[in-house]
C-alpha cells in the first residue's frame, strides 16, 4: 500500500502568497536603484553614441597651450597636449567600458563553469580544481600583469586575456559555493534520483535558482575590472597612445593639478561616478528577494 506524501496545496493559504509575491515584483524600485539604472543608462548612452558626439578626434591638438580653457568649442577645456578633453572622454568612454566588460564576461563565463561542475563532480576533481583556484588569487593582480605584458606586450587581446585569467578564478570560487548551497535541496536531490545528467542538473536546476547572486558579483567583478584596467593605464601598462581611456587621461594630466586644472580629475570622476551606479544596481540586486524574478520578466 502506497503512502500518499504529497499534499494538494490549499488555494486558501496559496493565494495570499501568490498576492504577495506578485505585489513584491511589480512594487516600485527603491531610489538608490533607480538612480544605479539612470546612471548606467547614461553611460550606455555616451558608450553608443559618444565618439559621433565628439567635436573633434581623439588624437586632435586644437591648442598649443597646455590645460587651456578659453578654446571656443572646448567645454572642458584641453589636456597636457592641447588636445578637446570632452572629446577624448567621449572617445575613451567606450573603450574603458566595452574593453571591461568583454573581460568580465569571458573571466565570469569560464569561472562559473568550473565553479558548478567543481561543486556538482565533487571528489577529487573538487580537491584539484579548489587547490588551483588557490593558486590563482595568492598571486597579485598587478604582478601577474607585469609579467604577461613583460612577454607579450600590451594590446587590447592581452588585456582582455589578463583581466579573465585574474577575475575567473574568483568567479569560480562564488559559484561554486552558490552551487554546493543550492544542490542540497529537495527539487536538486529529486532531480539526480531520477538519473538527470550532471549537465542537466546544472542548466535546469542549478543556474536558474543562482542568478541573482551571480548577476550582483558580475556587477562587483565589472566594477574592479574597470578600476583594475585604469590602474594597469595609470602604470603606462594598458591601452597605449594615441588610443584614449580613462585610466591614462589621469596619468598623462597628472601634472596639472599642480597648475589647478581638472584635467585629471574629469576621467577620474567618470570611473568614481560609474563605480557608484555599479555598485548601486549590486545592492539592489544582492539584497531584493525577487529581483531575479523582476530581471527576467
Amino acid at each position: 500500500m502506497k503512502t500518499q506524501t504529497n499534499s494538494a496545496p490549499d488555494p486558501a493559504k496559496a493565494e495570499p502568497e501568490t498576492v504577495a509575491t506578485a505585489s513584491r515584483a511589480s512594487g516600485p524600485l527603491p531610489l538608490s536603484a533607480r538612480v544605479g539604472l539612470v546612471i548606467l543608462a547614461a553611460y550606455a548612452f555616451v558608450v553608443i553614441l559618444g565618439p559621433s558626439l565628439a567635436p573633434y578626434s581623439t588624437g586632435e591638438i586644437i591648442s598649443v597651450k597646455a590645460y587651456s580653457s578659453q578654446i571656443e568649442g572646448a567645454f572642458l577645456g584641453t589636456d597636457a597636449l592641447g588636445r578637446d578633453l570632452l572629446s577624448r572622454m567621449l572617445h575613451g568612454a567606450r573603450l574603458t567600458i566595452l574593453l571591461a566588460f568583454a573581460a568580465t564576461a569571458l573571466g565570469f563565463v569560464g569561472g562559473v563553469v568550473v565553479g558548478f561542475a567543481a561543486a556538482e563532480i565533487r571528489g577529487w576533481f573538487d580537491d584539484v580544481i579548489t587547490r588551483l583556484i588557490d593558486v590563482f588569487i595568492s598571486i597579485p593582480p598587478i604582478m601577474f600583469a607585469l609579467l604577461v605584458i613583460a612577454g607579450i606586450g600590451s594590446s587590447i587581446p592581452s588585456l582582455v586575456g589578463i583581466v579573465a585569467v585574474v577575475q575567473a578564478p574568483r568567479v569560480a570560487r562564488v559559484a561554486r559555493a552558490v552551487a554546493m548551497d543550492i544542490s542540497v535541496f529537495d527539487f536538486v536531490e529529486v532531480a539526480r534520483a531520477r538519473g538527470e545528467s550532471i549537465w542537466s542538473l546544472l542548466q535546469r536546476e542549478i543556474l536558474p535558482n543562482s542568478i541573482r547572486p551571480l548577476a550582483a558579483d558580475f556587477g562587483l567583478r565589472f566594477t574592479y575590472s574597470i578600476l583594475y584596467l585604469a590602474a594597469l593605464s595609470f602604470l603606462g601598462l594598458g591601452i597605449q597612445p594615441p588610443e584614449s581611456d580613462w585610466g591614462g587621461m589621469v596619468r598623462e594630466n597628472l601634472v596639472g593639478l599642480y597648475f589647478g586644472a581638472l584635467a585629471a580629475l574629469m576621467p577620474a570622476a567618470a570611473i568614481a561616478l560609474l563605480t557608484v551606479g555599479i555598485n548601486l544596481v549590486c545592492d539592489w540586486l544582492a539584497g531584493g528577494r525577487d529581483s531575479s524574478r523582476e530581471l527576467l520578466r
